[in-house]
């Protein structure tokens, strides 16, 4: 039975669609509000953002006309509880307001955190479009949801589910996974600092940090190790290998280097540049010589390698399938239970005692996927841990960060969910 068909059995069973939660009006926040007012069974009960504007452009562009606006937990609470669509600029006490699933969508760690362990301390489900914070303390997370009886999920769309999806249905298939990875979408420019990508953002109406994010790597190397990290798949290698490929060129890219490619090993998750973008991949290879012979006859190639290859991702237009399945099935798209990658900070200019750094898509550091394990070993800092941490002592561009390097903010939630994470031994595989 369709997807559309069962939530709107749930909605005819419960009285009333499912009330979704979205934190963030931002861009993704804004089209992934957009598509759940379209879907049957789903109904975008209450916006979160610092910014009323961005609530009022959402809520006209799906058409609300009654929709309110307050900051008062009781009127909040009655307007969603009546049916009408409400607006607040508060988190605060967001876990006790009556609606199904909330959706976190600032892509900021911090703010994540605070609205993901509320709401699954609250036994409320959480999807989140914020891989950013997913890869900083998911299996914490994670951990809290199935014992509350919740679905923590990173929600379709992103790269990291899409290629996850293929991996799944290879692994089904009893196929050897040989690679997973992404095509990158922006030219790679590590140094790009949002000034730099400025013009660029404004022509894309982006969010220049956002665009940076993905101009310097950062956003590719989280997408990544949260594959990694979901799939049980290791890292290629420290900031992977990043070859240039085509779409028809990817089985021999991304082969074992005795024939030809660029992989020491199999199964590992890896991405490239080139025409490949904005899709997804797997390479597989199978040992039964039939299974090759029925993978060339069906145009796959000529073997011993073939790719599996998805040519798009569709961002926050698809996220509201991970809504489906958590509320219909009481499943997560994506989680991680431990770390097979981390995402570490690297300088992106020279850093002196005192600096505090930016995070994420700033002036100061990017981030860098690294083995989760060598990352542990040399003490590496979790970029998303990194907001409004000072400088210690000087650092080159191009050097990781280190515990021993900064000060962390110690009053930020996700640095002191991250600690617990650690000491419940939950973070490495």
């Amino acid at each position: 039975m369709a997807v559309s068909q069962r939530l709107l059995d749930l909605a005819n069973k419960r009285g009333h669609d499912v009330r979704v939660a979205l934190v963030g009006a931002g861009q993704m926040g804004h089209g992934f509000g957009c598509q759940v007012e379209r879907m049957d069974g789903l109904k975008l009960s209450l916006v979160v953002d610092i910014d009323t504007s961005r609530i009022e452009s959402l809520f006209k562009d799906i058409g609300a006309k009654d929709f309110i606006i307050s900051d008062d937990q009781a009127v909040v609470t009655s307007a969603l509880l009546a049916g009408q669509a409400v607006g607040t600029t508060k988190i605060d006490f967001l876990a006790e307001l009556p609606f199904d699933i909330v959706v976190e969508a600032t892509g900021m760690p911090d703010i994540g955190a605070q609205v993901a362990y509320s709401c699954l301390l609250a036994k409320k489900d959480v999807a989140v479009l914020n891989v950013e914070m997913d890869v900083t303390i998911g299996p914490l997370l994670h951990s809290i949801a199935v014992e509350g009886g919740a679905v923590y999920t990173v929600c379709h769309g992103d790269e990291p589910i899409e290629a996850k999806v293929l991996v799944d249905f290879a692994r089904d298939l009893k196929f050897e996974i040989i690679a997973a990875g992404k095509g990158k979408n922006n030219p790679f420019e590590p140094l790009s600092t949002p000034d730099t990508v400025r013009e660029r953002a404004l022509q894309k109406q982006m969010n220049p940090k956002m665009l940076c994010s993905f101009t310097d790597g950062s956003k590719t190397m989280i997408e990544m190790a949260a594959l990694a990290n979901a799939t049980g798949l290791q890292l290629s290698k420290r900031g992977m290998y990043g070859p240039p490929a085509t779409i028809k060129t990817l089985q021999d890219v991304f082969a074992l280097q005795k024939d030809g490619g660029v992989l020491d090993r199999a199964g590992v998750v890896d991405y490239c540049t080139g025409d490949v973008a904005p899709g997804v991949f797997v390479i597989i290879r199978t040992d039964a010589p039939y299974i090759n012979h029925e993978m060339s006859y069906l145009a796959m190639g000529p073997g011993p390698y073939f790719a599996l290859y998805r040519p798009f991702h569709l961002a926050s237009i698809e996220a509201p399938l991970s809504i489906a399945r958590a509320v219909l099935d009481r499943e997560a798209s994506l989680y991680a239970p431990s770390f097979q990658a981390e995402v570490v900070s690297m300088a992106k200019k020279d850093l002196n005692p005192g600096d505090v750094i930016d995070g994420i898509g700033g002036f100061t550091i990017r981030g860098y996927a690294d083995i989760a394990l060598d990352a542990k070993a040399d003490n590496l800092v979790p970029i998303g841990l990194m907001q409004n941490a000072v400088i210690k002592r000087a650092i080159k561009v191009g050097q990781f960060i280190s515990y021993d390097d900064v000060d962390l903010d110690e009053d930020s939630l996700i640095v002191q969910l991250r600690r617990k994470q650690d000491s419940l031994g939950l973070t490495y595989a």
